[in-house]
């Protein structure tokens, strides 16, 4: 019997699963953030290795029984990092098939169950990317929170601290969003932001990406200033899809969403649902860690093509 290793390296953790060639998970293992970017290579390759030996533990399996393992990492796509993504599984399972993919890729497969569609994702930041039958692969967004990332929790979050200071300054409508966001700070004044934004020692991404579901509450609580910030976020987020459908040249292509903001109920995502004609959310059909064992088998069937339909068992 041949078996399968998803890995799934988002933002904040890495998740490692094995299955069958049913996609049925017979272990799964968890540890920290393993973004190259934010750790560095040798620190995310050892936690990577240190997963996956516990996955296999409880799976009970050889490190011969895996067959194939597909691999994303946010901060290590396939395109840039392919072959050091290669290489740090390889010293645990050296015989297995590496694919290796992106964080973004493995959760467009998941979430469609197969190498074909399009993913908006809006988590604490934002893309979307699509994949036309011929396997054509188009993206849009994820250039960073400097850059881009519109739609995004960052994003939200920024606009909502961007409509207080503005209302300070008596150049911006005031709005029940001055009050929340400093209370979930735990901010004094308009003035502390500042303080709070520049004078820290490490990125505030996350914390501002963490207020997004304040603006959006305040949204639903009927706040003019915060219910513009969620419509114009689900704007951003449905020319990114329509960026990737154009390029594609594919008007047919399903939608899935992915990230807290679109996954979870959010007015972000039912006005997105709204401008892409959606009647209901898509539901993904699997998460993303199993998107990756499932491009995992994919591997295995085209290897078995090739070489006359060999059976794995």
């Amino acid at each position: 019997m041949t078996y399968l290793v998803g890995i799934d390296g988002g933002g904040s953790y890495v998740r490692v699963v094995i299955t069958n060639l049913a996609l049925e998970v017979l272990a799964q293992a968890e540890g920290g953030t393993v973004n190259p970017s934010v750790v560095g290579r040798e620190a995310a390759a050892a936690l990577i290795q240190k997963v996956l030996r516990s996955a296999l533990e409880q799976a009970g399996l050889a490190a011969n029984q895996i067959g194939a393992a597909g691999i994303g990492i946010a901060g290590a796509s396939a395109t840039y990092a392919g072959d050091w993504l290669r290489e740090v599984i390889r010293p645990v399972i050296p015989e297995a098939r590496t694919v290796p993919s992106s964080d973004v890729e493995i959760a467009l497969v998941g979430a469609h169950g197969a190498r074909y569609g399009v993913l908006v994702l809006a988590g604490t930041g934002s893309v979307a990317l699509g994949i036309d039958a011929a396997g054509r692969m188009a993206r849009a967004g994820g250039w960073g929170y400097l850059l881009g990332d519109e739609g995004s929790g960052y994003w939200i979050g920024l606009e909502g601290l961007r409509a207080v200071v503005r209302a300070a300054d008596g150049r911006g409508e005031r709005s029940a969003l001055e009050q929340r966001l400093l209370a979930a700070l735990e901010l004094p004044d308009v003035q502390a932001v500042t303080l709070w934004l520049y004078r820290s020692e490490t990125s505030r991404t996350r914390e501002v990406a963490r207020l997004a579901p304040v603006v959006c509450q305040v949204a639903v609580d009927g706040d003019r200033v915060a219910d513009e910030i969620v419509d114009r976020a689900a704007a951003e987020l449905a020319l990114l899809c329509r960026a990737v459908i154009r390029q594609l040249g594919a008007s047919d292509l399903p939608v899935a969403f992915a990230g807290g903001l679109l996954v979870n109920p959010t007015p972000v995502r039912d006005r997105l649902c709204q401008r892409l004609g959606l009647l209901e959310p898509p539901q993904p059909r699997y998460p993303p860690v199993i998107g990756a064992a499932l491009l995992a088998r994919l591997a295995l069937e085209q290897q078995d093509q090739r070489e006359g339909g060999t059976s794995h068992g």
